[in-house]
């Protein structure tokens, strides 16, 4: 289940990244893209309502994946936590003493 609701996730994705990049720009903040002209290919305003509506559609269902599989996510079973993986080895030992010097000390 999880599988199919990330490749239609991943549709959903691709497809409003194409209907975004299909839309008229408005703005010209950069100085390019769709400006004033009126030869451009959606320059009709019930384009735009339909290219607005569908981004619009599809953002909300891009949305509904996401929230289903976070809950999918979270609802795997046992719960783990990251610092449950850490081995830490405990150190119960008593400090090595130091090593007698090999050589005769002169008195």
């Amino acid at each position: 289940m999880t599988k199919v609701i990330l490749v239609i996730h991943v549709i959903l994705a691709i497809s409003m990244i194409g209907v975004v990049l299909l839309q008229r720009s408005e703005g010209g903040a950069l100085g390019i893209g769709g400006g004033g002209g009126g030869g451009g290919l959606l320059s009709g305003r019930s384009q735009t309502n339909l290219l607005t509506r569908a981004t619009a559609v599809l953002a909300g269902l891009f949305m509904l994946t996401s929230l289903s599989l976070t809950m999918m996510a979270g609802n795997r079973g046992e719960q783990r936590s990251i610092v449950d993986d850490i081995h830490v080895e405990s150190t119960t030992e008593a400090p090595a003493e130091p090593a007698q010097p090999s050589v005769p000390i002169a008195e």
